[in-house]
């Protein structure tokens, strides 16, 4: 799994670790039936935000959102156990991102010799891949009425911005490809859900993740960047740390501000993993980066994770997070990799 925002089971109170799960295992689900097996190794963590917001405006029916649950048969991954999982318009508009932005990346680790890919006999079957599930996310985004096209255009801007940034460029004109495609991924949730009044404050809410994402991408990858030569709009730009932490943190809030304008059925979900898990995510990426990026941060203080204490009370309930419960994590998101409030090796 990869992505940025990687809730601990803990910090998903009252339901919402299994609705979590849900849209988790509905976008591996959608992967599979637009690209084929092979395709569910784009199941991210960052997808699944697509589903969530979909399903959040959604009108209400029999208890669900809107957007459509069903029941999966049974999955290695979920040991076995069948489980409700999201389906539908939602779903699928996430896969179709997730699809192209794998074959995106894909196609750039080949051109840039990354790893075993430099080798030609990898190289080609990467390529076949890639295109495939290029090809598949277009079907998909056409039966969804989505211009991938916007995407598309954005992974072939972002190799012009970064072939002519250098000293003294912004490092928000190499991001800003980034912004786009999110936003426009972000803001068609609103037209699929039937509240086109929300497509204005998604395309923000979009723009301002797709910044914190390929920043903090920046900023995991600095260091080893810097010592394989590899490209890093941080490095690259040379703009200070200090700077690109503030940047995280205001598009953090202004995340926040956007939601805010926007009407939900149920923005509980969105709240927690758009709000209080992007501030976490920033604040761990420094933290693990450290160096020249400096010490973590004082206190972090969550905004808008639902009604006040829950969250605390929450985690007196287990114990100050002794993560005993990591192996209902059905195996599949990691939940310890981020756990800040315990130092549990499981």
């Amino acid at each position: 799994m990869f992505g940025i925002i990687r809730p601990c089971r803990c910090r998903l109170p009252k339901g919402l670790a299994k609705e979590w799960l849900g849209h988790l295992c509905g976008l591996c689900l959608a992967l599979r039936g637009q690209g084929g097996q092979v395709a569910r190794a784009a199941t991210n963590h960052d997808g699944l935000l697509i589903s969530v917001l979909y399903d959040a405006q959604a009108a209400r029916a029999e208890g669900r959102s809107g957007g459509g649950w069903r029941t999966a048969g049974p999955c290695p991954l979920r040991r076995m156990r069948r489980a409700e999982v999201a389906y539908g318009e939602g779903a699928q508009l996430a896969a179709v991102v997730s699809l192209l932005l794998a074959s995106a990346k894909i196609r750039d680790h080949v051109a840039d010799g990354d790893g075993a890919l430099a080798r030609p006999v990898l190289a080609a079957p990467a390529r076949r891949v890639a295109g495939g599930w290029e090809a598949a996310g277009e079907r998909g985004g056409a039966g969804l009425g989505f211009d991938t096209g916007v995407l598309v255009e954005a992974v072939e801007r972002q190799r012009e911005v970064e072939a002519l940034a250098g000293p003294g460029t912004s490092v928000l004109a190499v991001t800003e490809p980034t912004e786009l495609a999110t936003a426009a991924a972000f803001a068609h949730t609103a037209r699929l859900a039937g509240r086109p009044g929300n497509e204005a404050a998604l395309a923000e809410a979009g723009r301002l993740f797709g910044r914190v994402a390929h920043l903090l991408d920046a900023v995991q990858d600095a260091v080893e960047d810097r010592r394989t030569g590899a490209w890093n709009p941080i490095t690259a730009t040379e703009t200070e740390p200090a700077r690109v932490r503030q940047l995280c943190d205001d598009a953090t809030r202004g995340v926040a501000l956007a939601l805010a304008d926007a009407e939900f059925t149920d923005d509980r979900l969105v709240r927690v993993l758009l709000v209080g898990e992007l501030e976490r995510a920033v604040r761990r990426t420094f933290a693990h980066a450290g160096g020249e990026f400096g010490p973590p941060p004082p206190a972090f203080t969550p905004l808008g994770q639902g009604p006040e204490g829950e969250q605390e009370e929450e985690h007196k309930q287990k114990g100050g997070c002794d993560c005993s419960g990591c192996g209902s994590c059905d195996g599949c998101c990691n939940c310890c990799e981020c756990c800040e409030c315990c130092d549990c090796s499981c």
